[in-house]
């Protein structure tokens, strides 16, 4: 289209200028023929131009259908293709379809011609049976209902057999069942229960400032000494002990009364008859006020209420009563709730069963001054001052000494056992400690080839040396699992006991 207008416009010009080239004056002629035919020379140069750029842009057009061509064939042939292979999937699924159809048919036949086989195989057997059901009848003599009865009867026997045997597994079970719950009661009884495991020892030493501090204890001519002793009941040991005296007594409130006194004499100075006597009246009074009140507090920690003065009194003077180092009060106090708690899970009173349980050692408190075991002393005093026939009973029988007439006395009875019971509750004392010592020691010695044996950390361990000319490596294997099992044949002990054997051999040479 640009080579088109470029020509219009050329034409123009050269006829412009063949006009101009008539109307010029003179020569001017032949310059306009020349222009002209340079002019066609130039517009015929342009017109091949034009013709070849034609041709271009149309071989270019060309290529490109040719190319759209070709993609739309390639197209075509990837659809043919895929119809194809969707063809022959569609094919092969028919087949198979087929197949499937071929072998349900089968099957079907089969199943018809076994259920009609089954079906003949029932007629046989009513019929096999109803022949022998005639042919017993006829051999027996006994009509069905004969029968019938004859059948139930051993039916009978057997179940009866069967049911005796069930029973008794039941039974098996159910005791099974019973310890089992028993054993989770008490744990779960003393996992709530989240008291102190051992209680303050009575003390028996006293401190002084110093040894002249002595002198004036004892007085002139041991007058000093003598008064106090008179009136606390008490004795008091002096001897080369530095910075202590040491008081001895049978009775706990006497020993704590001396050992307040003492120590008020003491911070004092004034030592003498006369002070001793009043400050051991002072101490004897507040001693009694203190009693009251730790028995007061313990009424009100295990919410019981309505008891008698005196019991008051003497359930606060087993704060100072200690048994294998285990407070007896804390130890009560322990029970009753334990008590209540089992009473609880049982079903039954918890407040009885607290109330049976802080009293179940009362006896302990008087123990000293009436003749008899706490249980009997503890139950009379419990039934002079008016409490209940479960609560006396429990005091009486609580260590299982006789015949058990109400649940609470066995509640009161385990809650005392779990209390004295329980890791750390109660500790030994030095000579049964020393007596369990020489035990393992004396136990591991008796086994040949032992030269020594020592036992440490508290029992818990046990070192064997042997000879180790006479015993190998083996035989001292063997030798620790024999103490081993001996320990657990013959001893009763909490814990484990690690048995540790020691072989080594030492040689010694001199140089010279």
């Amino acid at each position: 289209m640009d080579y088109f207008w470029f020509t219009i416009g050329f034409l123009v010009a050269a006829v412009a200028g063949v006009a101009w080239t008539l109307l010029a004056p003179g020569g001017a002629r032949n310059r306009s023929k020349a222009i002209l035919d340079d002019a066609d020379r130039q517009s015929k140069n342009m017109l091949k131009e034009a013709d070849v750029t034609i041709r271009q842009m149309e071989l270019e057009k060309q290529k490109e259908l040719e190319k759209e061509l070709k993609h739309s064939r390639d197209e075509l042939h990837q659809r043919e293709r895929k119809l194809d292979k969707l063809d022959s999937t569609l094919e092969q699924k028919s087949i198979d379809l087929n197949k499937q159809e071929a072998i349900v048919a089968a099957s079907q036949s089969r199943l018809k011609i076994k259920l009609e086989q089954i079906a003949q195989h029932e007629n046989d057997i009513i019929e096999v049976l109803e022949k022998q059901r005639k042919k017993l009848h006829e051999v027996t003599g006994l009509s069905k209902e004969d029968a019938s009865t004859r059948l139930l009867k051993l039916l009978e026997d057997e179940l009866a057999d069967e049911v005796g045997g069930r029973i008794l597994r039941h039974e098996k079970q159910m005791e099974e069942i019973c310890q089992q719950k028993s054993r989770d009661i008490l744990t779960m009884t003393m996992q709530r229960l989240a008291s102190d495991h051992t209680a303050n020892l009575t003390t028996s030493t006293i401190d002084i400032p110093n040894d002249e501090m002595k002198g004036r204890i004892i007085g002139r001519e041991g007058r000093n000494i003598r008064a106090f002793e008179q009136e606390t009941g008490i004795d008091v040991i002096i001897d080369d002990t530095p910075g202590v005296v040491i008081i001895s007594g049978f009775d706990p409130v006497r020993r704590e009364v001396a050992k307040l006194s003492l120590e008020k004499l003491i911070g004092d100075g004034r030592i003498h008859p006369t002070r001793i006597e009043e400050v051991t009246r002072e101490t004897q009074a507040e001693i009694d006020q203190i009693i009251l009140q730790k028995g007061r507090e313990a009424l009100e920690e295990v919410n019981i209420h309505g008891i008698n003065d005196r019991i008051i009194e003497m359930l606060g003077r087993l704060h100072y009563r200690t048994s294998y180092s285990q407070n007896v009060l804390r130890h009560s106090i322990e029970v009753a709730f334990l008590s209540g708690m089992l009473a609880e899970m049982m079903g039954l009173d918890a407040d009885l069963a607290r109330r049976a349980g802080l009293l179940h050692d009362i006896g302990k408190a008087a123990d000293h001054e009436i003749e008899g075991g706490h249980p009997k002393v503890g139950a009379d005093m419990l039934k002079r001052a008016g409490e209940s026939p479960e609560v006396v009973h429990a005091a009486l029988g609580h260590h299982d000494q006789i015949l058990v007439e109400h649940p609470y006395t066995v509640i009161v009875a385990t809650a005392d056992a779990c209390s004295a019971s329980r890791p750390g509750a109660r500790r030994e004392s030095l000579d049964r400690y020393v007596k369990r010592m020489e035990e393992l020691e004396s136990l591991a010695i008796e086994f040949n080839g032992v030269r020594r044996a020592y036992a440490v950390q508290a029992g818990r361990e046990v070192r064997v040396v042997v000879a180790s000319k006479d015993v190998s490596d083996e035989k001292a294997a063997k030798i620790c699992r024999d103490i081993a099992h001996a320990y657990q044949e013959q001893l009763s002990f909490p814990g484990e006991i690690k048995v540790v054997v020691i072989r080594e051999s030492r040689f010694t040479e001199l140089a010279k």
